[in-house]
């Protein structure tokens, strides 16, 4: 496992991570410009949603596919109960911020996903390429039920709406899901028309937009320190080792892959910072994002990039191979 983190953690793709990291640290004033790295997510959203399809289109979509798809959405709607049931036994976090904090680790990280998939490859470990497919389905279930999780018996305590407009259409879920049916009906001769624009640059831009990710996480780091206390902390390096355990045994029933396993894990290891964050500012304004962006995205977003994608596949080779 030793040797496997050390590899991971001397690829370009997590060295341009901590060199964000580092950099905001210092206080460097190094930036990547907004409107570039809007364009880098889009173009990974779209390549990622594109790959996936083409899988889906040369593999067939099957029983197992589609037992996958449903196990993804139990995933999404279960997992922000055990991680509320957690923050409300380790922190003194209210009802509400529990309830935001929860759905973020229900939810994705797209990002981390990417992570292992170059892991997994580097690696020469085959794995289902329509678990992207997967991915887009487990972001809006955890939404709703960090907002059930938010209504409680409190004095002063919304009683929110599930946003479904905002969920369903967020620009990624949108871009992801598109991208995928494209890649469907297209198929390999369609990507084979792409494939010098989606596949020979992903890597490179991939450093890139996590160079961005380094330095958004490292000043919010900065900023948040207060929330950083034991529990919390604790929590979010807790959270993603028990989320890939539930993937981890999902991965297994399903009879995936080594590599299909692994991934199934990190998708419920990973915690979101794009789509849920965006609906949570819609529908519980009051939750604090210190609290949440914190967690997600400066301690377990790191701690998965380094440490849990090695883990989650060396658990999958051990308990599948």
């Amino acid at each position: 496992m030793l040797d496997l983190a050390l590899q991971n953690l001397a690829s370009p793709i997590v060295l341009s991570f901590v060199l964000g990291l580092v950099a905001a640290g210092l206080r460097s004033d190094l930036s990547i410009p907004e409107a570039m790295a809007k364009g880098l997510s889009i173009y990974l959203l779209f390549a990622i949603g594109y790959k996936g399809g083409v899988e889906v289109a040369a593999a067939g979509f099957d029983m197992r596919l589609a037992l996958a798809l449903v196990v993804g959405v139990l995933l999404s709607a279960v997992i922000p109960v055990l991680a509320f049931f957690l923050l409300r036994v380790m922190t003194r976090l209210s009802r509400v911020d529990a309830a935001a904090v929860a759905g973020h680790y229900g939810s994705i990280s797209i990002v981390t996903f990417v992570a292992a998939s170059s892991l997994l490859q580097s690696q020469g470990v085959d794995f289902e390429g329509w678990l992207v497919a997967v991915a887009a389905v487990m972001e809006a279930p955890a939404i709703a039920t960090a907002l059930w999780l938010a209504r409680g018996r409190s004095a002063g305590v919304a009683s929110p709406g599930v946003p479904w407009r905002e969920v369903l259409l967020n620009g990624s879920i949108v871009l992801l899901l598109g991208a995928f049916l494209i890649g469907w009906v297209t198929g390999p001769s369609g990507m084979a028309e792409v494939e010098g624009f989606l596949v020979v640059p992903f890597k490179g831009v991939l450093c890139l937009f996590l160079l961005d990710m380094g330095l958004v996480a490292g000043r919010n780091l900065l900023r948040s320190r207060k929330v950083l206390s034991a529990g919390p902390v604790l929590f979010a390096l807790l959270m993603p080792l028990l989320g890939a355990g539930l993937g981890l045994i999902a991965g297994l029933l399903l009879g995936l892959s080594v590599g299909g396993v692994a991934l199934l894990a990190t998708l419920a290891a990973s915690a979101s910072y794009i789509a849920v964050p965006a609906a949570m500012r819609v529908a519980l304004p009051e939750a604090d994002p210190a609290v949440y962006l914190t967690l997600a995205l400066g301690v377990t977003f790191p701690f998965n990039l380094a440490f849990g994608i090695s883990i989650y596949l060396l658990a999958a080779q051990t308990f599948g191979g």
